[in-house]
């Protein structure tokens, strides 16, 4: 009888399976997020509000101003930081989402099981009563919890510094139309929860690329790349056919979460397009992973 076979038979019966998830899934949560690589993923995610915020006061300062945007996305809401610091919330997501974001996913989820393979530790996680797919499961998800951290803590450093360097108060939405302050933190929040749910598609599709290697940086540069990749390919006016199939082509509908009345169509568009992605790519990691070799 061989070792692993006999921890099998010792285990099993003694572990509940649900609270044994559970154990799992906290020990990948602490592990992720003790690790360097993650605290400075965060840092750097949380500076990018305090950079933007600092540039917008300096240029207001000199009397430069931040002159009129345009209907959605980032320049709409710059133009609105002087009036208003929450304003420095929606144009930080903004500019976070397109690169930094899925770029600290893309690391996160890449890592997730090439990074196990390569330090040895993969064959010990899938020691029973664990099992393959239990782990994967339990892996997304942490790479689903991390993408919803980050986000809020774009989102927080971007209410505290604009608190801190502009004024607060009613808001006047992209549409013209003014909400109170107490609507204007709610919409925040719904936008940051959107923003989290665009990035599980980008998460599934590193995971995927996770299970085809046993290097971690090898997972971490192909996802990367492949997310440097599609926002090119996005750019490209010939492909406007296909571009609507891309992971991040509606990532930016967030912006519609600050009309009056709020557009859905796009939003809808990308949860929808983030959940296929999500099945598809999850579905393809599963495959791969439950008839991986991990012996050797």
């Amino acid at each position: 009888m061989s070792q692993v076979d006999h921890v099998r038979q010792v285990e099993v019966p003694r572990a509940p399976r649900l609270l044994w998830t559970f154990g799992l899934f906290r020990n990948e949560l602490l592990t992720t997020f003790r690790r360097w690589r993650t605290l400075a993923l965060l840092g750097v995610l949380a500076a990018v509000p305090i950079l933007v915020g600092i540039a917008v006061k300096i240029e207001t300062s000199d009397g430069g101003g931040t002159g009129p945007g345009g209907e959605g996305g980032g320049p709409a809401f710059i133009s609105q930081i002087t009036n208003n610091g929450l304003f420095l919330v929606f144009t930080a997501l903004a500019a976070t989402l397109p690169f930094f974001l899925p770029m600290a996913i893309g690391v996160i989820a890449g890592d997730a099981i090439a990074g196990e393979a390569n330090a040895g530790t993969l064959r010990y996680l899938l020691v029973a009563p664990a099992g393959r797919t239990r782990l994967l499961v339990t892996k997304y998800a942490t790479v689903l919890t991390f993408c919803l951290v980050a986000t809020l803590v774009v989102a927080v450093s971007a209410l505290a510094v604009g608190a801190i360097l502009f004024p607060l108060g009613d808001l006047t939405t992209i549409s013209g139309t003014q909400i109170s302050f107490a609507d204007g933190l709610g919409r925040a929040l719904l936008i940051a929860l959107v923003v989290a749910a665009s990035l599980i598609g980008m998460a599934a599709l590193g995971l995927f690329v996770s299970t085809l290697t046993n290097s971690g940086i090898a997972a971490m540069a192909t996802t990367v790349g492949l997310l440097i990749t599609i926002q090119i390919l996005d750019q490209i006016p010939q492909l406007h056919t296909i571009q609507p199939y891309f992971f991040s082509h509606y990532w930016l509908s967030f912006a519609d979460l600050m009309r009056d009345p709020i557009y859905w169509d796009d939003l809808t568009k990308n949860l929808g397009l983030q959940a296929l992605y999500a099945v598809v790519f999850g579905s393809a990691a599963w495959a791969r992973f439950t008839t991986k070799d991990v012996t050797a």
